[in-house]
């Protein structure tokens, strides 16, 4: 087997990346969430003022692991932080330190460019992720509590 590398997204990437998240949508039992299209996934990554990011980890021309990011901003601290939206490794390929590779690649971005926070959410039910985030320094916020506005409670609101 080839050793995997991980690089930034490029253009002919987005459709196997579209496919991970696919297949992180099935894994996090909710297929049917899925309405962006390869498209809307392009689009997002490079425009030209792009607020998404993407880096892929790449095994014998296949991606098979995907860490999809955006920046946010503490007020408190003033600095910068990179949200990680999705980090993904094909089943087969778990257990071969791609995803510890994602996380580190989004860890060393941080620490280049002085961003203070490298921040997730994990489904409750998912022990296997939670163990791996644990085991790697990662504890969760446990006084913070996830809201989300979305379909017609957001539409409804905005009227």
């Amino acid at each position: 087997m080839t050793a995997w590398t991980i690089r930034e997204a490029r253009p002919d990437d987005v459709a196997a990346i579209h496919a991970r998240i696919v297949d992180l949508a099935v894994y996090e039992r909710e297929p049917e969430a899925v309405t962006g299209t390869a498209a809307d996934l392009h689009d997002a990554l490079f425009r030209e003022a792009p607020a998404v990011f993407c880096h892929v980890a790449e095994l014998d021309g296949e991606v098979v692991g995907i860490a999809l990011w955006y920046l946010t901003y503490s007020t408190w601290e003033g600095h910068h932080g990179i949200h990680l939206e999705d980090l993904y490794v094909m089943p087969e390929h778990r257990g071969t330190r791609i995803g510890l590779g994602l996380l580190r690649t989004l860890a060393g971005i941080c620490a280049a460019c002085g961003y203070r926070r490298l921040e997730w959410s994990v489904l409750t039910w998912n022990q296997p992720s939670i163990d791996f985030y644990e085991a790697i320094g990662a504890r969760p916020q446990e006084e913070w509590m996830t809201y989300r506005l979305d379909g017609e409670a957001l539409t409804g609101f905005a009227a």
